[in-house]
């Protein structure tokens, strides 16, 4: 039995989630064949998460890593079997995968090891400065003062000199 969702509702008064919207909308379409190789998502820190992915029998020169923008693409493609090499029973599965996460903004691999039959992707999400939010200090009574003393109009630009006194 497959629950279907409705997040209609939820767009008409939301304002500035599209993103993460179309992201659970996304999400509950998953369908399980696509939950293959099965994985882990954990946060590892403040700023750090870490994919961990179930590989059993691939390895790293078999497994393809690549972030575009906000995407993280893997992909895993078993090189052929030796020739002459005869399988009596295939219990481990050797099939080709493609698995798509989408990132935060901001979110960035920063390491990926294979160990055990585990591939393990280490994130890290680094704001740039420019983005961080800045505390400003409110002067009082300074530096806006001299303008406020008369409603007159003020001449903020200086006078150029005369060609008298740049001589």
């Amino acid at each position: 039995m497959r629950t279907t969702l409705d997040f209609s509702p939820l767009f008409r008064s939301t304002v500035g989630f599209d993103r993460l919207i179309d992201m659970l909308d996304q999400a509950s379409r998953v369908e399980p064949l696509t939950n293959w190789p099965p994985y882990n998502i954990e946060k590892a820190g403040d700023d750090q998460y870490r994919i961990t992915m179930a590989v059993a029998g691939f390895s790293p020169d078999e497994i393809e890593l690549v972030q575009q923008e906000n995407t993280l693409f893997v992909n895993g493609q078993k090189h052929p079997e030796p020739e002459g090499v005869q399988v009596l029973h295939r219990g481990i599965a050797t099939r080709a995968f493609k698995q798509t996460f989408n990132l935060a903004d901001h979110v960035k691999v920063t390491g990926a090891g294979l160990e055990n039959g585990l591939l393990t992707i280490e994130l890290k999400r680094e704001v740039p400065e420019e983005l961080k939010p800045r505390r400003i200090e409110i002067a009082s009574g300074t530096g806006t003062k001299a303008l406020a003393q008369d409603n007159q109009p003020q001449q903020i630009e200086h006078e150029p000199q005369s060609k008298s006194k740049a001589a």
